[in-house]
């Protein structure tokens, strides 16, 4: 009887090589094979199979008889799919013992390593006016109970920050709050003061200031939007920082609301440009990098 393919795939998934699942497979139907018919009836090349056939002798699957020529018998498949099954077994006790081992030294280190962070993976340094928009956007969107901003030039964006006023509408709606303090003569700009009414109208508080220390957006007391000035190359050249911090953000938010305490509600009448009904938001115009 013919054994085919998946005979040779049996044998094999029990560890033997495929030249030699074929060789012992054309060895038992036979009581002996020289090394040139073993090769012919497996389909073996014959420059293979002696060390095939000496392969299948030290796993004790055959016997050699030597004589004027070799030949070669199969063990009875009973004894030999035991063996492999032996061989299996010490095997996977052998990877199971490697695992367990393995695993007592990993799990400490994994455990450690739960236990330590980046000291500093709560701050991101942005440069590039995208990923800053990105992240003023983001920021924005994030904030569930309360939006506080400083907002002074320059603005790295013109455009009419839907986010923002979405933003400050969902607080309005839900009873969160939506503060800015911006700069007394921040009227003057037409654009500016577009700005100023369109956050007013969407729920936002406005307040007026001479001087701000910086662009600055806080949210929920846990997130900072911030530009740092550069002490060295002066105030037209910042880094924009995006801090996850609430210690900071508490901090920051207090400096916010003695800010917010002593601003006025109204510009100064020096100030120029038409009053909204409602105050705004800050970063409507996005920090600059």
């Amino acid at each position: 009887m013919k054994l085919g393919d998946e005979a040779v795939g049996d044998l094999v998934a029990l560890g033997l090589a495929r030249y030699e699942a074929r060789v012992y497979l054309a060895l038992i139907g036979r009581d002996s094979y020289t090394a040139a018919e073993a090769a012919r009836e497996a389909g073996v090349p014959r420059q293979r199979v002696y060390d095939v056939l000496d392969a299948l002798v030290r796993r004790r699957l055959a016997t050699a008889s030597h004589g004027k020529v070799t030949s070669y018998s199969a063990v009875p498949p009973e004894l030999a799919l035991a063996r492999l099954m032996s061989h299996q077994r010490a095997a996977l006790d052998r990877l199971d013992r490697v695992s367990e081992g393995l695993a007592s030294m990993l799990q400490p280190v994994w455990t450690e390593g739960r236990m330590q962070s980046d000291p500093l993976d709560y701050i991101e340094v942005l440069r590039d006016p995208n990923a800053v928009a990105h992240r003023f956007a983001d920021v924005q969107q994030r904030a569930r109970r309360e939006l506080l901003t400083f907002c002074k030039p320059p603005f790295i964006d013109p455009s009419d920050n839907v986010d923002g006023v979405r933003a400050v509408r969902r607080l309005s709606r839900t009873g969160g709050a939506a503060k800015a303090v911006y700069l007394g003569d921040s009227l003057a700009d037409a654009g500016t003061a577009r700005h100023i009414e369109r956050f007013a109208e969407a729920g936002e508080q406005a307040r007026f200031a001479d001087e701000l220390p910086l662009k600055l957006v806080i949210a929920d007391s846990a997130l900072v939007l911030c530009d740092m000035p550069d002490p060295v190359a002066g105030k037209e050249s910042t880094t924009t920082l995006f801090i996850e911090h609430p210690a900071l953000a508490g901090c920051l938010r207090l400096a916010f609301l003695t800010t917010w305490g002593a601003a006025a509600e109204r510009p100064r009448a020096d100030g120029g440009g038409k009053v909204p009904t409602q105050p705004s938001q800050p970063g409507r115009t996005r920090p600059v990098s």
